[in-house]
Parts: structure tokens; C-alpha cells; sequence
């Protein structure tokens, strides 16, 4: 899928330097952000599921162990 997509100067000086210290295509660098951005949120999704499964099923002892 082919797309436009603008950016500020400083923006496109941040993409630049990524691409540069990655030794990508300025494309390849907005693909692997992207990616990598996903992935962070999908982890941060399944972490929070899981603390608030921990903190449901142990509730109690937390508050035991909090006084």
C-alpha cells in the first residue's frame, strides 16, 4: 500500500537521523517504528490483563500485607 506522509522539519530530521543510526531506509525506519510501537502496545495491553488478574485473585493478602 503506497502513502504520503508529512512530516515537520524536525520530524523529518529525527527520521533522517534513525534511519542513518540503523542503517535503514528512511522507509525501512518508519516500518520498524511502527512495528515496534505495535508490539510495545500489544505488550503493555497483555501486562496490565495479567496485573489486574494478580491484583483480583490476591486482593486480600495485598491488603493483609498493607497494614
Amino acid at each position: 500500500m503506497a502513502m504520503t506522509l508529512r512530516l515537520t522539519d524536525e520530524q523529518e530530521a529525527h527520521l533522517a537521523a534513525l534511519s542513518e543510526r540503523e542503517g535503514v531506509s528512511k522507509q525501512q525506519a518508519v516500518v520498524m517504528a511502527i512495528d515496534e510501537a505495535y508490539s510495545r502496545r500489544v505488550h503493555r495491553a497483555k501486562l496490565d490483563s495479567a496485573i489486574d488478574i494478580v491484583l483480583d485473585r490476591y486482593a486480600d493478602a495485598l491488603e493483609r500485607l498493607g497494614k
